[in-house]
């Protein structure tokens, strides 16, 4: 198994914060004046642009690397967004105030709004990550007290911090990259699942054998939800990491489909996880108000798909352009420029940051498989999607592409089933039962 997915840029060209000047340019321009040069300068100072997270760079041979991206210049969606309703000139993000998708934005998106307010009660997501977050609880106390989210802590049982053995004092040390990613996946459980518990487990090092063990851990604990944001290249360990970490009927699993474009990997490419993709997703005229495409940035930065080169392809899963497991299922928010509002104090300047990646979409469906209710015990969730494909319990995307493939459903959207989206993103909980 290779310990980045492939092609992952360690020092992405371009991504600079925007200066001052060109601020000071958008800023006419929004408002009407400026000249062609302070138009071109306008139009670079919204360009949004990002950092791939400390993790998304393994530290360590073996290990794996999470999926996300902080947004580090420019406008966001949800800063036009916001802009276009009040009519005030965008102003630059600061870590004072959140520049991404908040809970309600997410939930509207999704038509999840009315399940969120009811749903969830006594559920628990897992969520798995590696190393240590001293100030997850903490993080995670300030961003659901911002969006009026009910307290989610140690002490009310709704919140619990483990290391990989189940233990609430023995934890991993700490790191502020997977504490980046941490806060994005609690946050967005937040979002999604007000109502849920957490559970967070933090394996020793990003290595499969830890972090398949905190998945077991997780599932031991009575968690029927089990978000895994995180991936690398696929190897021939892969079936036997299947039947070891994975195999879990009963638990929703999901797991981030990567950020490096066109290609597999794993543990996304398990037979028994619900591999998610990611969208680019904006506001729209539409019925539904929002429209989602292919998140795709350059032919080494987008959401993953493929085609397995070992796990085998799943019952329910029927494209015929690969003979074994096809990436992904379904799919939700990534693209940076349409990113989601976090809250992160460690390692960084304590505030509010924009992140993308996969690694928030995987979150994300977890936490609407929590909204829809306990899965069977025998069942693979995975498949529930399968059951209600092609139907309005789902939002078809059919445009946009990750890369170059020989099989184009695999690398291209289209009506239908595609690698890139799956078959779509939620259009409330119905198509997450079984």
């Amino acid at each position: 198994m290779r310990s980045t997915p492939p092609n992952r840029p360690t020092s992405p060209a371009g991504w600079r914060r925007i200066g001052a000047v060109a601020a000071a340019a958008a800023a006419l321009v929004f408002a009407g004046f400026g000249t062609a040069g302070q138009a071109d300068a306008a139009t670079a100072a919204s360009k949004v642009t990002w950092t791939a997270t400390p993790c998304a760079t393994p530290q360590h041979k073996g290990e794996l690397a999470c999926d996300s991206y902080r947004v580090t210049g420019g406008l966001t969606a949800f800063q036009k967004q916001q802009a276009a309703k009040s009519g005030v000139t965008p102003k630059a993000a600061t870590a004072s105030t959140p520049s991404g998708y908040g809970p309600g934005n997410l939930q509207s998106a999704y038509g999840l709004t009315s399940a969120a307010a009811s749903n969830g009660a006594g559920h628990t997501i897992a969520i798995v990550d590696a190393y240590n977050d001293p100030n997850a609880e903490s993080d995670l106390a300030t961003y659901r007290s911002y969006y009026g989210l009910p307290a989610c802590t140690t002490a009310n049982g709704c919140f619990k911090k483990v290391g990989q053995t189940g233990s609430t004092t023995s934890l991993p040390s700490s790191d502020s990259g997977w504490s980046e990613e941490i806060s994005l996946d609690l946050d967005m459980a937040s979002a999604i699942c007000p109502k849920c518990n957490i559970l967070l487990v933090e394996a020793n090092s990003a290595t499969m054998a830890n972090l398949g063990k905190s998945v077991n851990e997780a599932v031991t604990l009575g968690a029927k939800y089990v978000s895994n944001s995180y991936g690398g290249s696929e190897s021939s360990s892969d079936t036997s990491y299947d039947s070891s970490y994975f195999n879990h009927p009963g638990v929703a699993i999901t797991v981030s489909a990567g950020d490096s474009g066109y290609g597999a990997q794993y543990p996304a490419a398990s037979r028994y996880v619900t591999s998610v993709g990611g969208t680019a997703l904006k506001t729209s005229s539409t019925t539904r108000g929002w429209t989602e495409t292919v998140w795709n940035t350059s032919s080494t930065e987008g959401t993953g798909s493929g085609c397995s080169a070992y796990d085998a392809k799943p019952t329910w899963q029927t494209d015929t352009g690969c003979s074994k497991r096809t990436i992904a299922d379904v799919s939700a928010v990534a693209d940076p420029a349409t990113g989601v509002s976090v809250y992160d104090s460690y390692g960084v300047t304590a505030g509010w940051y924009t992140f993308g990646g996969t690694s928030a979409s995987s979150p994300i469906i977890a936490s609407v498989y929590a909204l829809a209710g306990t899965p069977s015990s025998s069942s693979y969730p995975a498949s529930f999607p399968y059951a209600k494909a092609g139907t309005s319990a789902l939002n078809d995307v059919t445009s946009g592409s990750n890369g170059s493939c020989s099989t184009s459903y695999l690398c291209t959207a289209r009506s239908g089933y595609d690698g890139p989206t799956g078959w779509g993103t939620p259009e409330g909980v119905s198509a997450f039962t079984g």
